[in-house]
């Protein structure tokens, strides 16, 4: 999360969304709503890159404020998707480069001296995006693998049931333990292959830190979380590749999901200084995961 403290006085920062080289239809950013307590979404324009930005309260977008809304789990998934929408709206005509959920700006100046100072990255980027979408893909381990397991613990005592004892007992829980670990293996060996065979058709990929099971709400770990940045024209190729690797059979210690396409955020880093931090980079992540839900 990127912010810049507004000074005690102000009534409103500027929250900005996303910078464009083809500002959007006037008519068509009017009928968006960015954040609900917000004014309308408008445009500012630094050189010859545009900004799309709303005023919005300080007193609600303030660093304690907003640390405490994004800790709610509703507030913060409000927050995500007016983020999300305001993005959509600067995309209406051309590339865009996101920019991190609540960026905020103690007024119009202070924003179009960030979009300027930071020029040259930027219009690498856009260059880099222009006909080119986000595929997000994620690999967990199989399900029946799994409850297998599960079963597998209490026939060797970890579980509900008589208590063995002695050395079949301990001969029990070392060949499940072997049998965890091969099992594992496999559905890591398949995950790799899986985004092997992705990244044919890719022209980038990166890999996001595996969400914890809170946050997928499943039992099975999340061996994969990985996007891909695909040519518009090579969209069917990798769709085509979607379809193979999601295949029945295909890969058995695994189950692979896809969503897309979506607009480009794991390959629009913006701000140079920003590099190595790994934790805002998934705190990221995880608030675009509300969206795609």
């Amino acid at each position: 999360m990127s912010a810049s403290a507004a000074a005690p006085e102000a009534a409103h920062v500027v929250c900005a969304f996303a910078v464009t080289r083809t500002p959007p239809d006037g008519a068509a950013l009017a009928a968006v709503t960015g954040h609900e307590e917000g004014g309308p979404l408008r445009v500012l324009r630094a050189g010859d890159l545009y900004l799309v930005v709303q005023d919005v309260p300080a007193a609600l977008f303030d660093e304690r404020a907003l640390a405490e809304r994004l800790n709610r789990p509703d507030d913060l998934e409000r927050c995500a998707r007016a983020h999300h929408r305001g993005v959509e709206a600067a995309a209406g005509r051309g590339p865009v480069v996101p920019l991190p959920m609540a960026t905020l700006y103690r007024g119009d100046r202070s924003a179009e001296r960030a979009v300027t100072a930071r020029r040259a990255v930027l219009d690498a980027l856009l260059d880099r995006l222009r006909g080119r979408r986000e595929w997000a893909v994620k690999v967990h381990g199989a399900e029946s693998a799994s409850k297998a397991g599960a079963r597998a613990d209490v026939r060797a005592g970890n579980g509900p049931g008589p208590a063995p004892g002695g050395r079949a007992y301990l001969s029990r829980v070392s060949a499940r333990r072997r049998e965890g670990q091969d099992a594992r293996g496999k559905a890591l060996a398949e995950a790799e292959a899986v985004d092997a065979e992705l990244r044919r058709y890719a022209v980038a990929a990166t890999r996001h830190r595996p969400q914890s099971e809170r946050l997928t709400g499943r039992r099975a770990p999340q061996l994969l979380n990985a996007a891909y940045l695909v040519e518009d024209a090579e969209c069917a190729a990798f769709t085509r590749a979607l379809d193979r690797v999601t295949a029945r059979g295909r890969y058995p210690a695994v189950e692979v999901g896809a969503s897309g396409p979506w607009i480009p955020y794991s390959f629009a880093r913006w701000d140079e200084e920003r590099d190595g931090e790994q934790e805002e980079e998934q705190e990221q992540e995880e608030e675009r995961e509300v969206v795609r839900a």
